[in-house]
C-alpha cells in the first residue's frame, strides 16, 4: 500500500497474540504502530522487522501515556484507522482461593484489561472516526462468558471488555465499528512452560472438537476478518477450537 495507506494501532504487540495480529496487518500493507509498557527492547525489535512501521512505549492503564500513545501515532503517520486493544494481564489464581483475589490484584487486573482498553479507544476515536470507516477489535478471553479463565478478576474483566464492546458499537456507529475476538488457551511465551496452564492444555488438546491449543496467529486470522468485515459490528467472535461447545 502508498505511503499514506491505513494505519493499524496494536497495543500490547511486542510479543504473543500482540505480535502476531501486528505482524498480520503489516503483511497486508497497514502501516503499523507496535506498543508495549516495557519489553521494549522486544517491541523495538518487532517493529524494525516490519516494512513500515513504529514502537512506541506507553502503559495503556495510564490515562496520560494513553493519549500521548495516540498522539505519536496519528502524528507519526497522519491518521488511524484501526485500534486493536491487545494489551491485558492476569494473575493465575484458583477460583476457591477467594483470599488470593485481594482488592490490589482486582485493581491491576481491571486497571489494564477494562480501563485501559476503554481509555485507549476514547482517545483514539477521533481520528478513527475520521475515516468514516474506522475499526476497533478489542481482545476478549471464552472466560468473559464461561465459568473458567485464570482467576476470577481476570475472567470479571474480560466480561466487562465483551459489554463494553457491544456499548460502544452501539455508540459510536456508523462512522467506526466495534467488535472482539474471544480465545481460548493461546500458546505464547506467557502460558509456555507454567504447571497452571499444562493441566488446561492438555485437557483442550483431548477434548475441544478441533483437539489442539490455539497458537497467536489464530488470533490474528480473526482479528484481520474483522477489521475487513465491514457490515459487522458488535460482535465477539470465539477463537477457541470449539472449546465454548464443552
Amino acid at each position: 500500500m502508498a505511503a499514506d495507506g491505513p494505519v493499524a494501532l496494536v497495543t500490547g504487540s511486542s510479543s504473543g497474540i500482540g505480535e502476531a495480529i501486528v505482524r498480520r496487518l503489516a503483511e497486508d500493507g497497514y502501516r503499523v504502530a507496535v506498543n508495549s509498557s516495557s519489553s521494549v527492547e522486544a517491541g523495538e525489535k518487532v517493529a524494525a522487522t516490519l516494512p513500515d512501521a513504529i514502537y512506541v512505549r506507553a502503559d495503556v492503564a495510564d490515562e496520560g501515556e494513553t493519549r500521548d500513545l495516540i498522539s505519536t501515532v496519528v502524528g507519526h503517520f497522519g491518521r488511524l484507522d484501526v485500534l486493536v486493544n491487545s494489551a491485558g494481564r492476569t494473575r493465575a489464581i484458583a477460583h476457591r482461593d477467594l483470599e488470593a483475589a485481594t482488592p490490589a490484584v482486582w485493581r491491576d487486573i481491571l486497571d489494564l484489561n477494562v480501563i485501559g482498553t476503554w481509555q485507549t479507544t476514547v482517545a483514539a476515536m477521533p481520528h478513527l472516526a475520521r475515516t468514516r470507516a474506522g475499526a476497533v477489535v478489542n481482545v476478549s478471553s471464552i472466560a468473559g462468558s464461561r465459568t473458567a479463565g485464570s482467576s476470577i478478576p481476570y475472567a470479571v474483566s474480560k466480561a466487562a471488555v465483551e459489554h463494553m464492546t457491544r456499548l460502544l458499537a452501539k455508540a459510536v456507529g456508523p462512522e467506526v465499528r466495534v467488535n472482539a475476538v474471544a480465545p481460548s488457551l493461546i500458546e505464547t511465551p506467557w502460558t509456555a512452560d507454567d504447571a497452571f496452564f499444562a493441566p488446561i492444555a492438555e485437557y483442550v488438546r483431548q477434548n475441544a472438537p478441533l483437539r489442539r491449543v490455539g497458537v497467536p496467529e489464530d488470533v490474528a486470522t480473526a482479528v484481520r476478518h474483522l477489521v475487513d468485515a465491514t457490515y459487522t459490528t458488535g460482535q465477539v467472535v470465539y477463537v477457541d477450537g470449539g472449546c465454548h461447545l464443552l
